[in-house]
C-alpha cells in the first residue's frame, strides 16, 4: 500500500490486517509495564490452587468421573471463545477508563465471585438440602461446576487483555514488548510458587477459623482459606495497578493522527469511502483467512509446542507417582500409599519448575542477545524440551530396573526409589522450567511485534494465538488416554509424541519463523524494509 492507495490485487482488508490502531506513542516506563505484569500473580496463584486442591476436592464432592471430565474441558472451550471475543472488543472498548481496564476489572470480579462459589459449595449444597451421609452431593455439584466454569471464563477474560495491555504500553518498542512479557511469565512463577507453597500447607484453615463448618471439614476448609487469600492477592495487584497505570479514552475517530482514519478508507477512482465494519463472526473468520505469514507460522510453532507441553503438564505428578514411584491410584493399599507419595514429590518438582521459571523469565532478554536473537532461543528451547521429554523413558526404564520392595510381618511392600533417581526425576522438573519460561513469553511477545508491524490489533491478535494453545489441549485431553492405552498403558506414549512435537516446533522456529525487525541484522536493514520482513 503506497500514499494511501490500495492495489487491486492485495487480500481485503480483514480485523486483524486493518485494525483501528492508536497512533505510535513512546513505551511507557518499565515500572508501569511490571505494575501491570503483577496482574499474573495473582491470576497464576488460582491456577496453582486448581493443580492442586481441585482434584481431590471434586472427590470430596462426589462428582462423578464423567463429570470431572466434563468440567475440566471448561479451560480449552473457554480459552477458544473467550479470549478472542474479549480481544476483538476490548480493541474496540471507548470507555473512559481506557481500553483493557474495563475488562480486567471485570475478570477480576468474577474470579472473586468464583472462587467464593467453589469454596463455599460444600455449604451451599449442604443449606440446599444435600445429606452430609451420603457420597454424592448433588446441590454442591451443581454450585461448584457453576463457579469452576466461571473461574476459567473470567480468568481467560483476565489474560488477554492483561497481555494486550503490556503490548499497548510497550508501544512500538521490540525490546520493551519482549521484556514485559518476560515479566509477565516472571509473575506466572511467583504466583505459581504461592499457590503450590499454600496448597501444600495443611493448616492453613486456622488463620481462618470461620471456613470449617459442619458440612466442610479441615481439606475443604484449607481449600477455602486458600481461595480467600488468592481473591485478596488478585484484586489487590489489579486495583493498584489499574489505579497507577491510568489508560486514556479511545476513539476509533482520533486514532489514526493526523491522516484521520486513513486506514479505514479505500481510495477508488479517487474518491474516500468509508468502509463498514464486519459482525464479530465475520471478522474472526475473516481474521484467520487472512492472517499474513509471520502470524501463520507462529501459530504453527505455537501449536506444535503445546503439543508437546500438554502431555507432561497433565500427566507430570501421574507419572512421578505411577512410573517413578511405582504405585497405582486403583490397586492395593502399598500401591496407593507409594502413588500417593510419588504424587507429592512431582508437586516438589512443580515448585522446582516454578523457581527456575521465574529466575529464567528475568534472563529472557539476557538469552536472546547470546544466542543470536527470539527466534533462535525459542528453537533451542524446544529442542531441550524434546530431550527432557525423551528422558523421561530413561528415568522410568532406571526406576523400573531398581524397584525395591521389603518384607514386614510376612507381606512385601514397596519401597521408594533410590535417591539417585529421585533426584534425577525432580532434577528434570526443573529443567523443563527454561523451555517453560520461554513458552510463557516469546510466542506472545511475538505476536504482539508482528501485530504492530501489520496494524492488526493486539487484543484480536493475543486472542488468535490462543486458538493455537487451547485447541492443542483439546486434542491432546481427549486422545491422550486412547493412545496410552494402545500401547499398554502409562503416560510414556504421550510423552514420545511430545518430545517429537518440540523438536518440530525447534526445526520451523529456526528455519521458518521471521525474525522480528530489532533482530534482523543492521547491515541487512537498509536492504530490507519490515513490510519485506513479514510478508
Amino acid at each position: 500500500m503506497e500514499s494511501g492507495v490500495r492495489k487491486e490485487n492485495n487480500p481485503p482488508s480483514s480485523s486483524f490486517s486493518l485494525q483501528k490502531q492508536p497512533p505510535a506513542t513512546n513505551p511507557s516506563p518499565l515500572r508501569k509495564i511490571i505494575m501491570v505484569a503483577s496482574i499474573a500473580a495473582g491470576v497464576q496463584f488460582g491456577w496453582a490452587l486448581q493443580l492442586s486442591l481441585l482434584t481431590p476436592y471434586v472427590q470430596l464432592l462426589g462428582i462423578p468421573h464423567t463429570w470431572a471430565a466434563f468440567i475440566w474441558l471448561c479451560g480449552p472451550i473457554s480459552g477458544m471463545l473467550v479470549q478472542p471475543t474479549v480481544g476483538y472488543y476490548s480493541d474496540r472498548c471507548t470507555s473512559r477508563f481506557g481500553r483493557r481496564s474495563p475488562f480486567i476489572a471485570a475478570g477480576a470480579g468474577f474470579v472473586a465471585i468464583s472462587v467464593f462459589l467453589i469454596g463455599y459449595a460444600a455449604d451451599i449444597g449442604h443449606l440446599s438440602g444435600d445429606s452430609l451421609t451420603k457420597t454424592a452431593k448433588p446441590r454442591a455439584i451443581a454450585v461448584f461446576v457453576v463457579g469452576f466454569w466461571i473461574l476459567d471464563v473470567a480468568n481467560n477474560m483476565l489474560q488477554g487483555p492483561c497481555r494486550a495491555f503490556l503490548a499497548d504500553l510497550s508501544g512500538t518498542d521490540h525490546k520493551k514488548t519482549r521484556t514485559a512479557n518476560a515479566f509477565y511469565s516472571f509473575f506466572m512463577a511467583v504466583g505459581n510458587v504461592l499457590g503450590f507453597a499454600s496448597g501444600s500447607y495443611t493448616h492453613l484453615y486456622r488463620i481462618f477459623p470461620f471456613s470449617r463448618t459442619k458440612a466442610c471439614d479441615v481439606y475443604c476448609a484449607n481449600l477455602k482459606s486458600c481461595f480467600f487469600i488468592s481473591i485478596a492477592l488478585l484484586l489487590t495487584l489489579t486495583i493498584l495497578a489499574l489505579s497507577y497505570v491510568r489508560e486514556k479514552p479511545w476513539s476509533p475517530e482520533g486514532s489514526s493522527g493526523d491522516g484521520a482514519n486513513e486506514e479505514e478508507k479505500e481510495v477508488e477512482g479517487g474518491e474516500a469511502k468509508e468502509s463498514t465494519p464486519a459482525p464479530f463472526f465475520g471478522e474472526i473468520v475473516a481474521a484467520l483467512k487472512n492472517l499474513q505469514r509471520p502470524m501463520r507460522i507462529l501459530l504453527l510453532v505455537t501449536c506444535l509446542n503445546w503439543v508437546a507441553w500438554f502431555p507432561f503438564l497433565l500427566f507430570d505428578t501421574d507419572w512421578m507417582g505411577r512410573e517413578v514411584y511405582g504405585g497405582d491410584s486403583s490397586r492395593n493399599a502399598d500401591q496407593l500409599r507409594m502413588y500417593d507419595r510419588g504424587v507429592r514429590a512431582g508437586a516438589l518438582g512443580l515448585l522446582l519448575n516454578s523457581v527456575v521459571l521465574g529466575f529464567t523469565s528475568l534472563g529472557v532478554e539476557v538469552l536472546a542477545r547470546g544466542v543470536g536473537g527470539v527466534k533462535r532461543l525459542w528453537g533451542i528451547v524446544n529442542f531441550i524440551l524434546a530431550i527432557c521429554l525423551a528422558m523421561t523413558i530413561l528415568i522410568t526404564k532406571v526406576a523400573q530396573s531398581n524397584r525395591r520392595y521389603t518384607t514386614v510381618n510376612g507381606g512385601t511392600h514397596l519401597l521408594p526409589p533410590p535417591s539417585g533417581v529421585k533426584a534425577g526425576a525432580l532434577a528434570l522438573f526443573a529443567v523443563m522450567g527454561i523451555p517453560q519460561a520461554i513458552t510463557y513469553s516469546i510466542p506472545f511477545a511475538l505476536a504482539s511485534i508482528f501485530s504492530n508491524t501489520s496494524g492488526a490489533g493486539q487484543g484480536l491478535s493475543l486472542g488468535v494465538l490462543n486458538l493455537s494453545i487451547v485447541i492443542p489441549q483439546m486434542v491432546v485431553s481427549v486422545a491422550a488416554g486412547p493412545w496410552d492405552a494402545l500401547f499398554g498403558g502409562g503416560n510414556l506414549p504421550a510423552f514420545v509424541v511430545g518430545a517429537v512435537a518440540a523438536a518440530a516446533s525447534g526445526i520451523l522456529a529456526f528455519t521458518m519463523l521471521p525474525s522480528p525487525p530489532p533482530d534482523i541484522p543492521s547491515n541487512k536493514r537498509a536492504a530490507t524494509s519490515s513490510s519485506a520482513a513479514f510478508h
